[in-house]
């Protein structure tokens, strides 16, 4: 029986849960390659044939061909070792957290030095007033 998770009633909140952890297992192992230089260029030379070495999901695998950070979460990607994906392109984690909210760089940079995003919209669903 799954925990009461009152997390998943805030708009955009992505918790690495142990749900999560189970299901991104391959995927956060296949990251943690990526820490090896000889495994950065295998990858970087064939993404598809080195990432067919972990029992990855296909939506898992075209997620880290699209660099779709967000959907990576989703399935089961920790963000600390999904870095390893953006190291290996040579990003930043400022440029990646970046294209994950939609913003450039300087925005994303921006936003943060200003105090962050605004609770307006990111409240409990149920906190929420109605319009």
């Amino acid at each position: 029986m799954a925990l009461d998770k009152p997390y998943k009633d805030i708009p955009g909140t992505r918790i690495f849960d142990s749900e999560r952890a189970s299901q991104g297992y391959h995927l956060n192992q296949f990251c943690m390659s990526l820490m090896k230089a000889e495994n950065r260029e295998r990858f970087k030379t064939d993404q598809r044939a080195y990432m067919d070495q972990w029992p990855m999901t296909e939506e898992q695998k075209d997620a880290v061909i699209a660099r779709d950070l967000n959907r990576l979460i989703d399935l089961g990607g920790n963000i600390y070792v999904l870095a390893k994906i953006g190291a290996t392109d040579g990003l930043t984690f400022q440029q990646m957290a970046g294209s994950m909210t939609g913003m450039s760089e300087q925005e994303y940079r921006d936003m943060m030095i200003n105090g962050g995003r605004s609770i307006e919209g990111n409240r409990y669903l149920h906190e929420q007033k109605s319009e």
